[in-house]
């Protein structure tokens, strides 16, 4: 389904305000199609309902992480620290225009946070959330590298040597951990192919 249809389809379950909801569209489409944007896009959100489609069944409320996904990326400036928390602030401002009770709204909320430093969590729903966002780090060889070179460009405002340490702290922070994903699902699809991608690239770095 187009990533259009799936927001539009969302949004009527919470109002009935065709123009509220092509307005909120055309907002997303133009953060997400910024020029800066190389990875962190359009594309990416489509990837992401991709993998979620597969454990649709397993997830608490589809509906809230698909918001969630919708918004976790919304602001996106590759020299700040504090994207996730623009972006769950954003949500919340926007989402508050709809017919969606205020627990819903902070759940949104703290899964978007949650993007920031990707632990696992009590929240399952929350995990798959995550573990969507990091697919890309299981893929082939060839997707992977072909990724990297998007998340390069995002960065170009900084020279190499700024770039690869910094690069190779976030890599180092993923192959750290007791695992990358955080559920069985993901776990078994991804986990080794993205400990050998990881290692891969901290080599090249």
């Amino acid at each position: 389904m187009e990533l259009k249809d799936v927001f539009n389809q969302l949004f009527l379950q919470f109002t009935q305000d065709q123009n509220l909801i092509e307005n909120l569209w055309k907002e997303i489409e133009k953060k997400y199609s910024e020029k800066s944007r190389h990875y962190h896009n359009l594309e990416h959100l489509q990837n992401m309902f991709s993998e979620l489609e597969s454990v649709k069944d397993k997830i608490a409320d589809f509906n809230i992480i698909s918001f969630s996904v919708f918004y976790h990326d919304v602001i996106y400036d590759a020299s700040s620290k504090s994207n996730e928390e623009k972006s769950a602030e954003f949500a919340k401002t926007k989402l508050e225009n709809l017919n969606i009770d205020k627990q819903s709204i902070e759940t949104i909320f703290n899964q978007i946070i949650a993007t920031k430093s990707h632990q696992k969590s009590d929240d399952q729903d929350i995990n798959y959330l995550l573990d969507a966002d990091l697919s890309i780090l299981g893929k082939d060889v060839e997707t992977y590298l072909e990724y990297t070179k998007k998340i390069r460009k995002e960065y170009s405002i900084y020279p190499d040597f700024l770039y690869k340490p910094g690069r190779k702290k976030v890599l180092q922070h993923f192959s750290a951990l007791e695992n990358i994903f955080k559920t069985d699902y993901f776990r078994e699809k991804y986990e080794v192919q993205a400990k050998e991608n990881i290692e891969f690239e901290i080599n090249l770095l």
